[in-house]
């Protein structure tokens, strides 16, 4: 009988000087772990909205960039008209037979 208390004595004091400051700081090992993760997380977070926040900006100004340097469709058609009439000019000169110089020398 005396064996049985002092087994269960044992098992007891194992429990209560072993295990229990182990599963404590192991319960705190896990809760210092997710608090350092979630820290974590939240700057990587922060980081992530600036860079979006700077992509976003430097994009309006590439937009603002082409806005101002393209040309717009009425130049461009303005251009195009110019264009198609000079070589309807030449294409009229070239079918009447106009040389601007006397046997093609200069």
């Amino acid at each position: 009988m005396h064996d049985a208390l002092t087994g269960g004595l044992d098992l007891a004091w194992w429990i209560t000087a072993v295990e229990l400051p182990a599963m404590g700081g192991l319960f705190w090992l896990i809760a210092r772990v997710r608090k350092d993760a979630d820290s974590a997380l939240d700057d990587l977070r922060s980081r992530a909205e600036e860079a979006q926040a700077q992509v976003r900006e430097s994009l309006a100004a590439y937009k603002l960039e082409v806005a101002k340097t393209y040309v717009s469709f009425a130049t461009l058609k303005d251009v195009e008209q110019r264009l198609t009439d000079h070589l309807l000019r030449i294409e009229t000169k070239l079918d009447s037979g106009f040389m601007p110089f006397e046997g093609g020398r200069r």
